[in-house]
């Protein structure tokens, strides 16, 4: 009986009503004042508003499929995906932007030359006029002798909504996650940029540049680039910049560099989407244009524009993902030029755990793609 199943749920739903119906039926029996009956009483109370709220978190958990399974939701399925290889069916002027460098409240170790350092920055772009904080985590490379001239690949890494950029780091792990690739030799050393996917938060831009409101997305592909270019001895050219994303920062990350196959070379999705959702916390993104909503629509772009000279990654599971039908129109709607690789896990629900589990390869598949 898996988590994410109606079996489930309604067991769970059973028996809070059984344990209701048993509260009403034995607390008149109940009513003296000793410690027996008391004690029972409590025990009753407790007893049933834990099988309701259980049944409600498997309610939720059934309509947004966070867990699988049992082992999803400890997280002690630790096996890592494998990139399913797929067949193939400009440099920025610096901008007088606004950039605050702070000491991070997050370490990555005690020698940068060992561990590396994050930074802690904000970033306000003079195009969009938005502004962001973000981490930025500079490889052991960045600050070891002899290296004081090389440039570095980026990879601008997004959050979902409402996710926080500090998540990234203490609950995906990407920082920990490079380190551990780097140190193996899966992954070149590499400045990694992240940040919350809505540069106008609270609202959900879906990294969109809204008509007559927030310039979501040249904030991301404009403005934000320029200014870690300026700051810090990263690459000059498309080749190396590339952007990563779960869920809503998978979204993102396909459109932006899909868009902007100029800027950038190469985008992994972690259980991403492929149209932009509107809701309360997005408003209207269109601004009632019909071209603005299928310009955003990635499977509109697929068949209807020509496609760009960029290298994706996608992943999903067959079990425990909503989108996992959509990835697979998504993998087989690419042809040439562009280019679309594929961690599909067995199980895995939308959560931390398992986009845990193809974090190390999609890193991995990113190196490959990524020169400076």
């Amino acid at each position: 009986m898996t988590l994410d199943g109606w079996p489930f749920l309604g067991t769970l739903i059973a028996l809070a009503a059984l344990t209701t119906a048993g509260t009403v039926w034995f607390w008149p029996r109940l009513a003296r004042q000793a410690p027996r009956p008391v004690a029972m009483r409590l025990g009753l109370l407790v007893t049933t508003q834990i099988m309701v709220m259980t049944a409600a978190l498997a309610g939720a958990n059934l309509y947004f499929g966070f867990f699988t399974s049992w082992t999803d939701l400890f997280g002690t399925d630790t096996t890592r995906g494998t990139v399913v290889q797929g067949s193939s069916n400009s440099v920025l002027a610096p901008a007088a932007a606004t950039f605050t460098q702070k000491a991070a409240d997050l370490s990555a170790g005690k020698d940068p030359t060992q561990d590396g350092k994050i930074e802690f920055v904000d970033m306000k772009g003079v195009r969009s006029g938005l502004d962001s904080p973000a981490y930025v985590y500079l490889p052991p490379a960045y600050y070891q002798k002899g290296n004081e001239t090389r440039r570095f690949p980026v990879v601008v890494v997004l959050t979902g909504y409402p996710g926080d950029a500090k998540n990234l780091i203490t609950r995906l792990g990407v920082v920990s996650t490079a380190q551990q690739e780097m140190k193996a030799g899966r992954l070149q050393p590499t400045v990694f940029v992240l940040m919350r996917s809505s540069p106008d938060y609270p609202r959900d831009t879906e990294c969109t540049d809204v008509p007559g409101g927030p310039q979501a997305a040249t904030y991301f592909t404009q403005d934000m680039p320029e200014v870690i270019k300026t700051h810090y001895r990263v690459s000059a050219n498309r080749s190396g910049w590339g952007m990563m994303g779960d869920s809503t920062g998978g979204y993102c990350s396909l459109k932006l560099v899909m868009r902007n196959s100029d800027r950038f070379s190469a985008a992994a999705a972690l259980s991403g989407y492929y149209t932009t959702m509107q809701d309360f916390t997005t408003g209207d993104l269109y601004g009632g244009s019909k071209l603005v909503r299928a310009e955003n629509d990635l499977f509109w772009r697929l068949k209807s524009l020509p496609q760009p000279p960029i290298s994706v990654m996608v992943t999903s599971s067959r079990k425990g993902e909503r989108g996992y039908v959509s990835t697979e129109q998504f993998l087989a709607a690419v042809h040439a030029p562009m280019h679309a690789d594929s961690i599909i896990l067995d199980q895995g629900g939308h959560n931390f755990n398992t986009w845990k589990r193809v974090l190390g390869p999609a890193m991995e598949w990113m190196s490959g793609k990524l020169t400076a």
